[in-house]
């Protein structure tokens, strides 16, 4: 297979925050009315936090000081009142900020997952496994934060700043202006730091995406780590991308680590400020009510710095936030998705398939097939026959349409490929392929594949034919024996009988078989041999396979190289033409016979 250029810029930043925003509220359009609750929560919040200081400064001037005011008991009840509404609204504005959080998640993850599975072969060939779980896993979580600890969040903390700030003006401009003589510079500096973090967390979220698509194929490919013992090597490359990604979160944390010193030391001022001019005005005896007011603005402050100072954490969560989605929609708006205009739904396909003048390639400019023609008439079996890098997979993955062609046509039963219903088309064919992909999940499960019309009878009379029932059996459950990820608790042979089971359940009207008899030993190749001619009877099929006796039988044999064909006709008719497909076949044979 030709090397494929990557073109699916996964990574790229947008410079409009605000537009991204947008995009991520569309998110929340299904739980606009508990969304829009908490976002009148957070106003009543940003309300009723300032009051308190309020009742605060009236009970001590008004009820200590003097007796001017309602009683002491009264103000006592109306702050505890106010305490427990307090409580009960901040109850229900988290409760709901997280269900909305949580809820876009859920449907976030399932946009990507039903995304993903639409995208053709050539976007996961040139996508890490380890990219696309981050996206779906971890950078959905950040947006998850945005939306149940940034967002809201925020507008609540920015209205209780605006009516504190209102309230310590109308109770006294002095002290205020005196409160907020940091302020400029807490703002300068809560700037700097968002700034800076964000190019942090981009690169957190990079050296993380690293990391996870290292591990993954690292696992996946265990065996071959271990066979070349080559553990050491992996190990020192491992901890290269692991102390990126911890200097990644050290960068961060040092952000973290120099701004709320900073912040904790202009509030000080602030408040340092506030002490000496109400303490002076005491002292003075002049105005006794600034023992109030001090009270009151000391607790003002409070309130006024900590969301200030939390603030920036929570920037930090939206800009997380920001960063992910970006992601997220430089995923979903991959343009590898098929451009499926067909809607002929296929009852049945007679299976007259045929290639004309087919031009392909993974990367266009490099061309794997080179305008290859074929026809196979219903009820025939056509061979492709070819060195490694010839075509021949590439040929049946456009019969299924996994990609579709630069130039020329696929047709089967006459009809463009492209004319066809993708879903309806596929569920025509059956594909046998070398390495068999297994599911977590029971051996019924597995050929099932969440098709309900499958009977557990079905199976069975499948497996019976396949002449695998007895050993299903065998195995601890029998058909609910659970197999591991990727089928590693059974063999390759083993594998690979559950797939024709799958492919003789299906009853398709196409066969493909690629490389079926390759990666097998002689006994249940056997096996499978006696499957196959059931399987292919009365069917048009197509194979591909190394082992040239397997389709002496077939109606035509098509001999690739370098994505062009050199030769087609039978097998007889090729012998005879003495070319490549005799060299291959006797080369074949004259090893069989020194291994024997």
């Amino acid at each position: 297979m030709a090397k494929q250029k990557n073109t699916y810029n996964l990574d790229q930043q947008s410079k409009n925050d605000v537009r991204l925003l947008g995009r991520m509220l569309q998110l929340v359009k299904p739980y606009k009315f508990p969304f829009g609750i908490s976002s009148l929560l957070a106003l009543f919040l940003a309300v009723l936090a300032p009051l308190k200081p309020y009742i605060i400064t009236k009970t001590i001037n008004d009820n200590i000081l003097s007796s001017t005011g309602i009683g002491l008991k009264e103000m006592v009840m109306l702050f505890f009142g106010v305490l427990v509404l307090e409580g009960i609204l901040r109850y229900t504005f988290l409760y709901l900020t997280r269900f909305v959080g949580q809820s876009v998640i859920k449907d976030l993850r399932t946009k990507i997952y039903n995304h993903i599975s639409g995208l053709q072969l050539n976007f996961f060939n040139q996508t890490p496994i380890g990219t696309l779980t981050t996206r779906t896993i971890n950078d959905t979580e950040a947006v998850n934060k945005t939306f149940s600890n940034g967002l809201i969040t925020i507008v609540s903390d920015v209205l209780t700043i605006v009516v504190i700030i209102s309230i310590m003006f109308a109770t006294d401009w002095r002290l205020t202006l005196l409160t907020l003589v940091p302020f400029p510079l807490i703002l300068t500096a809560t700037y700097i730091f968002k700034e800076k973090v964000k190019k942090a967390f981009m690169r957190e979220r990079k050296t993380l995406q690293n990391l996870n698509s290292f591990m993954q194929e690292r696992i996946s490919g265990m065996k071959i780590v271990q066979l070349f013992a080559i553990e050491d090597q992996e190990l020192k490359k491992f901890n290269k991308i692991n102390n990126a990604n911890k200097q990644a979160n050290v960068d961060t944390v040092m952000y973290y680590a120099v701004y709320f010193p900073v912040i904790d030391i202009l509030t000080s001022v602030s408040l340092a400020l506030l002490v000496w001019f109400a303490g002076n005005k005491i002292l003075g005896g002049v105005q006794p009510e600034y023992i109030g007011l001090i009270t009151g603005f000391y607790m003002w402050s409070q309130q006024l710095f900590r969301p200030l100072r939390m603030l920036a954490d929570k920037f930090n969560e939206l800009q997380r936030g920001l960063i992910a989605s970006q992601r997220i929609f430089n995923l979903l708006d991959t343009d590898a998705v098929f451009e499926e205009q067909g809607t002929f739904l296929p009852v049945q396909l007679n299976g007259h398939v045929a290639f004309k003048n087919v031009q392909f390639g993974y990367n266009p400019h490099e061309p794997v097939l080179k305008g290859i023609s074929f026809e196979l008439h219903p009820g025939q079996t056509l061979a492709l026959v070819g060195s490694t890098g010839s075509g021949k997979s590439t040929t049946i993955n456009l019969i299924n349409r996994f990609y579709d062609i630069q130039e020329g046509q696929v047709l089967i039963d006459g009809r463009d490929i492209k004319d066809y219903q993708l879903d309806g088309l596929r569920s025509k064919i059956a594909t046998v392929q070398q390495d068999v992909f297994l599911f977590s999940g029971s051996i019924l499960e597995n050929i099932q594949l969440n098709d309900e019309s499958i009977t557990k009878a079905d199976i069975e009379d499948a497996a019976k034919q396949v002449g695998v029932h007895e050993f299903i059996l065998s195995l601890p459950g029998g058909y609910d024996y659970k197999v591991m990820e990727r089928g590693s608790t059974l063999s390759s042979g083993q594998r690979q009988l559950i797939s024709f089971i799958r492919a003789m359940v299906a009853n398709p009207d196409l066969l493909i078989l690629d490389e079926a008899t390759a990666a097998i030993d002689t006994e249940t190749e056997l096996l499978i041999q006696a499957a196959t001619e059931k399987l292919m009877k009365g069917r048009t099929s197509i194979v591909i396979a190394h082992r040239l006796s397997t389709i002496q039988h077939a109606d035509t044999i098509v001999v690739l190289d370098q994505g062009e064909i050199i030769e087609s006709g039978s097998h007889k008719a090729l012998m005879e033409l003495d070319g490549a497909y005799k060299r291959l076949h006797d080369m074949q044979f004259k090893k069989q016979e020194v291994v024997a």
